[in-house]
């Protein structure tokens, strides 16, 4: 498999080449264009219940689509719903933990379930649940915005707000909590924000879909009451 990032970081699409008989799994409504003799397979990867808790806990897709490539190979070519990056990594036995609208694609060597983020996330409208990638493979993410990428030293803590967090290394300890207490959380514009502690790797995005409809939805004009 082979990934190429185009027209980044704005409107971003990820051209994917595969050999013959390769497989990549993509999230559903992402696909923007094939080869004519790619394969389609609609399923619940993971099964009925992982499938279920993918969908309602984890913001992604109850159904997931694998595309095969036929005999002499082909292409695919993937988009995210909003605008913004597509990021690429391969991971050789590792876990990432992702964001719930982040995960875009990966090969069949990844495997996706969810994973609770704790009792206090509840109270945010981001982070509640996070995607937990692992295996060997390559992994396509999409953030809303730009991807900014963090590598954190053994020790080093590095704070972010929920709403710009893309996807980090299970192996990064973390505690997520309020700024200023639950009050300050309510009324004072700020929500959550998760502590990073290293060693890992940290991908945020640029951009925070909360905080733009946080900002859009108090000048949409309102409806007119009929009498």
């Amino acid at each position: 498999m082979k990934v190429d990032i185009l027209y980044k970081p704005s409107y971003s699409l990820a051209d994917v080449s595969l050999n013959g008989g390769e497989s990549i799994v993509v999230e559903s409504g992402s696909m923007v264009g094939m080869s004519s003799d790619m394969q389609v397979e609609t399923g619940m990867k993971g099964g009925l219940f992982q499938s279920l808790a993918r969908s309602v806990l984890g913001g992604e897709s109850f159904f997931m689509n694998t595309y095969r490539a036929g005999r002499n190979g082909g292409k695919i070519q993937l988009a995210p719903t909003l605008p913004g990056d597509v990021f690429n990594m391969d991971i050789n036995g590792e876990t990432f933990l992702v964001q719930s609208g982040s995960f875009l694609a990966s090969s069949e060597g990844v495997a996706t379930d969810t994973k609770w983020g704790g009792a206090r996330t509840f109270f945010g409208g981001e982070g509640l649940i996070m995607l937990r990638c692992s295996g060997s493979g390559t992994l396509i993410l999409s953030s809303y915005g730009a991807i900014h990428e963090i590598n954190l030293a053994a020790g080093e803590t590095f704070t972010v707000d929920t709403g710009h967090l893309v996807a980090f290394s299970e192996k990064i300890g973390f505690k997520v909590r309020t700024i200023g207490g639950l009050k300050s959380t309510i009324f004072g514009g700020e929500g959550l924000v998760i502590d990073l502690t290293g060693p890992g790797k940290i991908l945020l995005q640029t951009r925070s879909v909360g905080a733009f409809l946080d900002w859009l939805l108090p000048r949409l004009p309102k409806p007119s009451s009929s009498n």
